[in-house]
């Protein structure tokens, strides 16, 4: 016996894919809430003591060997020229998997991984106080919260952050 189900529409696909929307684990640096797309996302690892390369920029705090791998790792709170920087049992280390590398990012804490409905996602606006908008994917809003949703595979790729293999030799 065969039931006849009916087929999905292109339209009701699009509107099921437009509420599921993308997934963002959410960090902090200070006060403000960041979102990286969570596929890029390899491990969270507290913060260790890493090896200083010399003549990097101040943001790149060195390099650590992950299971074989040597992984350059950027302070982000440096790069956006955060005040009073500590290093303390919240700080943490995201380890993002790139299409070409391997890298680490330090910030303030990790909160959560939330789901965003394209809806609730807004076009960046011209202007960033601290990352240029060729970096954003938009703004995030859940509730009253407003998260930054960073183009974190672009950002880190740029030539700004030194990663590249031009730049940066490990």
């Amino acid at each position: 016996m065969s039931v006849n189900m009916p087929e999905k529409t292109a339209e009701k696909e699009t509107k099921e894919n437009e509420e599921v929307g993308h997934e963002f684990l959410v960090f902090t640096l200070g006060n403000d809430e960041y979102g990286i797309d969570i596929l890029k996302v390899q491990e969270i690892r507290g913060y260790d003591q890493v090896t200083r390369i010399a003549n990097t920029p101040d943001f790149i705090k060195g390099v650590t060997n992950l299971r074989g791998v040597i992984v350059p790792i950027v302070d982000l709170r440096v790069k956006f020229v955060r005040q009073n920087i500590s290093y303390d049992e919240n700080t943490v280390v995201i380890v993002l998997n790139l299409e070409h590398r391997i890298v680490g990012i330090v910030v303030d804490g990790v909160s959560d991984v939330l789901s965003l409905p394209t809806k609730e996602i807004r076009s960046a606006p011209e202007y960033a106080v601290t990352l240029a908008t060729e970096y954003l994917n938009g703004l995030g809003s859940i509730g009253e919260r407003m998260l930054i949703l960073v183009d974190i595979e672009k950002l880190m790729n740029s030539k700004e952050m030194a990663l590249t293999d031009q730049n940066i030799k490990i």
